[in-house]
């Protein structure tokens, strides 16, 4: 779990002191919220079938349709002799990814499924491992290889035809971005871990570069350093590195594996909502990385249910109960779990807009009209007292549930010709405890859009909206909602912007939080 340990200002202590709004909104105590979380009975999890092979693996070239080809191993399902096992098996894509250095691994696991009854091909992209040429990530160019290697997994004499690919991370990416290519053998996909957009998710987070991503770049793909650079803002170099700009595309039985804590947690719930009829969405408590090896985890069964019923053609292997499994996250004193929903946000959610207040409360009653003022870009890794400004709840007579997302609506003036700000809301416990609970970010000159800039009159008012990334978050009775805006968010975000100050309007007619909050429908 994220967090930190800093506690708010006296200033805003005093503050939090103020009306409990979303307690009081949530009305008599048969909020939806306060019915506790169910525990993950579903029989798609819990799905399993006995091994029947073993395996036997070859190493082999995919050839390409430039004429080149990248380095591969071929995993199939093996008679007890040790040779490959007669008849026709499904295939399955098991990670396309730059990350040659984990092939063992990926090994490893695509055997679970080859010793079930699929054909497994761990895939190096081009220019990673033994494969020739130069990794560009996600680029069109390794879409249409990751298109050729599909289909001449499809062809291969032990094949059945039907072919599936999973991965987590790079290998999640490439599963999605392949999807939206439509390879005519491509029956569905398990993307774990990935992207909706590779500008938006990644590497300009509301228009501001992303620190977080640099050594990535700097072992990975050194090239996009430059590259990178080049294209600060939305055009068709980003487009077609995007499942979002070709979201009617993505018809495959889509089953997306997200973790609450994840960096692309904003892009697996933007799949789902824009596609919700045939992606299925599980968000467990999870950082980045393989949910299986983590707390509450899930392990490949429900994996092998999916492949059962979409390339298997069994009609018995289970779908998840429910298009949206979810784990309630617990802050600290509050509980959690598994809850499932036939959409997202679920059907009981509400919107709350609360005011951001003159004395530093959060209120659905925006008093009067003002200004608050925080300093910008001293190259801090964290803002101090001043260049931050923190807005709370009182604290809640009884849990709230956060299930969706949130947009700060920040009027703001700046003294320099362009700003950033960060949106952070964190769980502030009795003894004044934070716990980070999600954020977002939007540099001023982004503020009508990604793909050109908007100028920024020194001293005039713009209005900035801060999309909030989505979370399933409870809030302990007792405790309070905080709303940190500040310029800086490292390493989330570049401090990149001039110096200066940044004044907020507050109170009637100025800034505000909208909140998705579970509550009763007269809500």
């Amino acid at each position: 779990m994220k967090t930190t340990h800093s506690s708010p200002s006296r200033r805003t202590v005093c503050a939090l002191a103020g009306a409990g709004v979303l307690t009081a909104a949530l009305g008599p105590a048969r909020a939806a919220a306060a019915a506790g979380p169910t525990p993950l009975t579903d029989p798609f999890f819990s799905y399993d079938r006995p091994a029947r092979y073993g395996v036997v693996r070859e190493d082999v070239r995919v050839p390409l349709r430039d004429g080149g080809h990248l380095a591969a191993q071929l995993y199939r399902p093996a008679a007890p002799d040790g040779k490959a096992a007669t008849g026709h098996f499904p295939g399955i894509v098991h990670e396309f990814t730059a990350y040659a250095a984990n092939l063992e691994q990926f090994g490893a696991a695509a055997a679970y499924f080859v010793r079930r009854g699929y054909n497994a091909l761990v895939c190096q992209t081009r220019g990673s491992g033994a494969s020739p040429g130069t990794v560009d990530p996600f680029s069109p160019q390794e879409q249409r290889d990751n298109y050729d290697a599909i289909e001449w997994l499809a062809r291969h004499p032990g094949c059945t035809g039907d072919i599936g690919q999973m991965g987590v991370s790079y290998g999640g990416h490439t599963s999605l971005l392949v999807a939206v290519n439509r390879p005519p053998h491509l029956k569905a996909v398990i993307p774990t871990n990935a992207l909706h957009d590779w500008y938006e998710n990644t590497i300009y987070r509301g228009g501001i570069y992303s620190p977080r991503i640099r050594a990535w770049q700097e072992t990975t793909a050194p090239a996009t350093l430059r590259t990178y650079a080049e294209h600060p803002l939305y055009d068709d170099f980003w487009r077609g590195r995007s499942v979002m700009t070709r979201w009617d595309r993505l018809t495959v039985p889509t089953l997306e594996i997200n973790g609450w804590y994840d960096r692309y947690r904003d892009g697996m719930v933007k799949n789902h909502l824009a596609r919700p009829e045939n992606v299925w969405l599980v968000s467990g408590p999870w950082d980045h990385g393989d949910p299986a090896t983590q707390y509450a985890g899930i392990g490949p069964g429900a994996y092998l249910a999916w492949w059962d019923r979409w390339l298997g053609g069994d009609p018995r292997a289970p779908l998840p109960a429910a298009r949206v499994t979810s784990y309630e996250i617990p802050g600290p004193g509050a509980g959690g779990g598994w809850q499932q929903f036939e959409q997202w946000p679920p059907r009981d959610s509400r919107a709350v807009t609360l005011a951001l207040r003159g004395d530093g409360s959060l209120s659905a009653a925006p008093g009067p009209a003002g200004e608050a003022v925080f300093e910008v870009n001293t190259g801090t890794d964290a803002p101090r007292d001043d260049q931050q400004l923190l807005f709370g709840t009182a604290a809640f007579t009884r849990d709230v549930v956060l299930a969706g997302d949130a947009t700060a609506t920040v009027r703001a003036a700046f003294t320099a010709s362009d700003g950033n700000v960060a949106a952070v809301l964190y769980d502030v416990a009795p003894d004044g405890t934070r716990t980070r609970i999600t954020a977002g970010w939007l540099k001023a000159s982004h503020r009508l859009g990604h793909s050109a800039l908007a100028p920024v009159t020194p001293g005039v008012r713009h209005d900035l909206a801060v999309h909030i990334w989505p979370t399933h978050y409870r809030i302990a009775a007792g405790h309070r909602l905080v709303l940190r805006v500040s310029s800086d968010d490292h390493p989330e975000i570049a401090s990149d912007v001039p110096a200066g100050r940044v004044a907020l309007a507050v109170g009637a007619r100025g800034s505000s939080l909208r909140l998705t909050v579970r509550a009763p429908n007269r809500w």
